[in-house]
């Protein structure tokens, strides 16, 4: 390792940080810290071969690198592996200490000589290299893994069939929410990307969503489409969310102003997942279809059921494309540029709202849970027309307000 180089990189940027040349202050700064973690894993793996991280009393290298680096384990095992491959691939290590290429280009080349092969990856170095010197690494590993496939074509299935055998798929509750995690063979996991990336491409210039959080609103969409109408019946019943709630219980979270209500009695249940707040039930209510079951006593499991009512439909499709068509296609919140649209009753419809048009307005999924919050305030004026307030009546101000 040549620390001269290193050293030059640090005071370019030092020399820099001054200037209101940002383009070449960020170049800079880029720079020294790339050269920096070449360093760092260069020193790293040094301490491990010198073993001087037992004169501070850590009983290994990792142990050391966790109480005055903060790393983990695998970071810590990540830098000397980097370092492993920048010896064994010199004309990498000086790009890496220039600053020329990132650690995470360097992972890639470390995958390379474990799965192609070191002969292979050396004689590649030179155009692989030239792809991380003017690539950022997700470019680099679609090279390597190019590389790959063309050495190993048989790979390609061999990885599709064990991928069948690895197959897995868990949900749990947690307190706040749920949990999940698993693994999908290839072309399912296509599909859900597929699918996913087709529900959470930005549709508005301003939406500042991450791509995380558009993949959740569209994974939400997709599962309310489908449970509204896109699976088979089961003995006559489309697949559904249940919540099991007292009418006590229920009256008291849809009459309660919203963001007011208090528990009375058991909590409402969501089924497969447990007890729920007043706030989230009134939600759940405002956009569910309600059924009446009318049994002996408290306990619904032992219960006797005397009689079902007939389910309450809050909207007709007709009368949700005529409010969407009303809106143009976007939540009606002042400022919020949404087109993913709920339906909610202006006047709910425990307190005697009707399902007419002029007491429906369409708001997407963060304003409609602010209105069960009692966070925003919804009043019809007829003929269309609604006034969106605050809480306290401030009118939503557009300038300050964004969903």
């Amino acid at each position: 390792m040549n620390p001269g180089v290193t050293v030059q990189a640090l005071r370019t940027a030092a020399h820099s940080v001054g200037s209101r040349d940002h383009r070449s202050t960020l170049v800079a700064i880029q720079t020294a810290q790339d050269a920096l973690d070449a360093a760092k894993a260069h020193h790293m793996a040094e301490l491990e071969r010198t073993a001087d991280y037992e004169l501070d009393g850590a009983s290994t290298v990792t142990a050391w690198a966790r109480a005055h680096l903060r790393l983990d384990a695998r970071q810590t095992r990540s830098l000397i592996n980097a370092d492993t491959t920048m010896r064994e691939l010199p004309t990498l290590g000086e790009a890496a200490v220039a600053g020329q290429v990132r650690l995470d280009h360097v992972k890639l080349f470390t995958f390379g000589l474990k799965h192609i092969g070191a002969k292979v990856v050396t004689d590649a170095e030179p155009w692989l290299l030239a792809v991380a010197t003017t690539h950022e690494p997700v470019q680099l590993r679609r090279v390597v893994q190019a590389l790959r496939d063309a050495v190993y074509p048989d790979a390609l299935d061999e990885e599709w069939i064990k991928g069948m055998s690895k197959e897995d798929l868990k949900i749990s509750a947690v307190p706040e929410g749920w949990h999940l995690s698993g693994f999908l063979k290839t072309e399912t996991g296509a599909k859900l990307k597929a699918v996913l990336d087709s529900l959470s491409i930005p549709v508005v210039a301003n939406d500042d969503r991450t791509a995380a959080e558009r993949r959740v609103a569209g994974l939400d969409r997709l599962l309310s489409s489908v449970l509204e109408a896109g699976l088979p019946t089961s003995k006559g019943i489309r697949p559904q969310l249940s919540v099991i709630v007292g009418v006590e219980t229920l009256h008291e979270a849809m009459t309660a102003e919203p963001g007011t209500a208090q528990p009375v009695g058991e909590p409402a249940e969501l089924a497969g997942f447990g007890p729920i707040g007043p706030q989230l039930l009134s939600y759940l209510a405002c956009t569910g279809d309600i059924t009446p079951i009318l049994t002996t006593g408290d306990d619904i499991e032992q219960a006797q059921i005397l009689n079902v009512g007939d389910t309450i439909r809050l909207a007709t499709p007709a009368q949700r494309k005529a409010v969407i068509a009303r809106q143009h296609g976007h939540c009606a919140a002042p400022g919020c540029t949404h087109t993913h649209l709920e339906i909610h009753h202006t006047t709910w419809w425990s307190r005697g709202g009707r399902t007419d048009l002029d007491g429906l307005i369409g708001i997407c999924t963060s304003c409609h849970t602010l209105v069960h919050r009692g966070l925003l305030v919804i009043e019809a004026l007829g003929q269309g027309k609604f006034d969106l307030t605050t809480r306290d009546g401030r009118p939503i101000d557009l300038a300050q307000r964004r969903t």
